[in-house]
């Protein structure tokens, strides 16, 4: 998780709160606890929304309000140190505070900050979760290991370590990424949706107002939409058609606007292993797939691996 989130914040701010360092930093360490308590009452999701009447007995509102505070306060730093750096950079937020100074009345803080909590909550979870369940996979499969890690020899080399540009020619390693979304989505129900009028849908009234929630989980083990459905199988993306039946993310106007970095972090993050390491699990017996609550492994991934020789070659090179 350390690794995905710093990725997002230097993306977003330029900015590192995590290792070369700051373990003894003080700002950097009130940063990583602040982050681990939004990430920990995101995921904890709130009953309330469901049961009305559980507001009477509970304070999770208030909390989530009070941090709320926190890190809007910490945001806010963010902001307003990259506007008073005179500096120009490469960051989201300065590419998002020069549109701001041209559509000010869109672009205001509050829209500045929305974008980055979202992209470090959202992409967070989905970052280290689809890691996770790929290596997992990956360890249960170990001839589709051996034939990403050809690919990437084949298309990269052993003289240089994979880069963001190299993803576009592995789609082997692509189809890995996607069959991990399909089989194990961030979250099992897409965001929710509310009716904006009455409608009838698959024969059934219903009314103005109601929630709509998406099992995109059990969409992508529908056997009427796929072949195998309950098998892991990256092959099946080598058919263009394939990827559009992926719905991890949403679709149209409403899907997640993080989907084509969050692949491409993916999809760079899992190449690195494999090509920098040899893996194995730690016992004969496949590793349990069983999903934990928030979708996550339900027990923890422990596994062993080999550095490979481009490791020792590229720490030779900073000797």
């Amino acid at each position: 998780m350390d690794l995905t989130i710093n990725n997002i914040l230097r993306m977003m701010a330029g900015k590192r709160f995590y290792g070369d360092g700051t373990e003894q930093d003080d700002n950097s360490r009130r940063v990583r606890h602040l982050i681990d308590e939004v990430v920990a009452k995101a995921g904890a999701g709130n009953a309330n929304d469901y049961i009305p009447i559980l507001r009477r007995f509970t304070n999770f509102e208030k909390q989530v309000k009070k941090l709320a505070g926190r890190v809007d306060e910490f945001l806010q730093s963010l902001v307003g140190e990259k506007r008073a750096n005179k500096e120009k950079g490469n960051t989201m937020m300065d590419h998002l505070l020069s549109l701001q100074e041209m559509q000010p009345d869109y672009y205001t803080d509050v829209t500045l900050k929305g974008i980055i909590i979202v992209m470090i909550l959202a992409g967070t979870e989905t970052l280290t979760g689809t890691l996770e369940w790929a290596m997992l996979n990956l360890l249960n499969h170990p001839e589709v290991l051996r034939k990403a890690r050809n690919e990437i020899d084949t298309k990269i080399g052993f003289d240089r370590l994979i880069d963001e540009p190299d993803t576009k020619s592995l789609p082997y390693l692509q189809g890995i990424v996607l069959e991990t979304l399909r089989l194990h989505p961030a979250a099992p129900t897409l965001v929710p949706h509310m009716t904006s009028d009455d409608c009838m849908l698959a024969g059934y009234d219903v009314p103005h107002g109601t929630m709509q929630l998406v099992n995109v989980w059990a969409m992508h083990r529908d056997p009427s939409v796929w072949e195998d459905p309950e098998m892991f199988k990256p092959e099946r993306f080598e058919n263009e058609k394939e990827k559009q039946k992926v719905l991890s993310f949403g679709i149209g106007r409403r899907a997640w606007p993080g989907v084509g970095l969050t692949h491409r972090l993916v999809t760079l993050a899992l190449g690195s292993m494999v090509q920098c390491f040899e893996w194995e699990r730690t016992g004969e017996k496949y590793i349990e797939t069983r999903e934990a609550p928030m979708m996550r492994p339900a027990t923890p991934l422990l596994a062993m691996c080999k550095a490979r020789p481009i490791v020792h070659k590229t720490l030779d090179a900073f000797a």
